[in-house]
């Protein structure tokens, strides 16, 4: 069975090694790529599922390699490996458009049950297709999201976010039932969820008169127009 098409972009060869024949074994269609350059030809000319990726890579980083995808409208889900571990580095990742972070070294375990709550978010039906509150507007079928007209750019999770408040609104959703839908049994640390919402509000928030995103103090966010 087709779990899910992935491509592994690292340079380490024993750790490609690694992580491919594990997802390999587990049902995954493996591909591989060991630079940035080649990582980027490969995501742009297929469909993939999951990009299981590693930051530091030689020809094209990482980082260069999610944002060039996403200018090209090709990004599917990022899981990033990396050697680096602090808030200001999973910060920068997310904001390059990574969707979630596993620190090296790390389990195989760990990794399938991360690469598996990406496939299952990448091929989740989508539902109603436009959602509006207030000024904001998201298309679901073109992933768009638009505020008083001017087109926003989030990235991946920054969108799953976005479309879980907007279906809510304006009611309150928790903390654990956002990483729930976002990580499902897999969530990554407690940083993670608020560096994403970092991140959105500066999209949908920062360059406007009022902020539509709130946090409800002790237990999650909504998203509300008072206008």
């Amino acid at each position: 069975m087709n779990q899910g098409k992935i491509l592994v972009v690292e340079d380490h060869r024993d750790i490609a090694e690694m992580v491919c024949d594990y997802l390999g074994e587990k049902g995954f269609l493996v591909d591989y790529a060991a630079d940035g350059l080649t990582g980027l030809h490969l995501a742009t000319a297929q469909d993939f599922d999951v990009i299981v990726l590693d930051l530091m890579l030689p020809g094209l980083s990482g980082l260069d390699l999610c944002r060039r995808l996403g200018d090209a409208g090709r990004r599917p889900p990022v899981l990033m490996l990396t050697a680096r571990d602090t808030l200001a580095d999973k910060l920068t990742g997310f904001r390059h458009g990574a969707d979630d972070y596993l620190v090296k070294p790390f389990d195989v375990e760990e990794l399938e049950a991360r690469v598996q709550a990406l496939v299952r978010r990448s091929r989740a039906p989508r539902g109603e297709q436009v959602l509006r509150v207030g000024p904001l507007v998201l298309d679901v079928g073109t992933r768009e999201v638009l505020r008083e007209g001017r087109r926003i750019t989030v990235t991946p999770i920054g969108y799953q976010i976005l479309a879980i408040l907007m279906r809510e609104s304006p009611r309150v959703v928790t903390r654990s039932r956002l990483e729930s839908e976002i990580w499902g049994e897999a969530p990554p640390d407690s940083d993670a969820l608020r560096s994403h919402m970092y991140t959105l509000r500066k999209a949908v928030d920062k360059p406007f008169e009022r902020p539509l995103i709130q946090t409800v103090q002790s237990t999650g966010f909504r998203i509300i127009d008072h206008g």
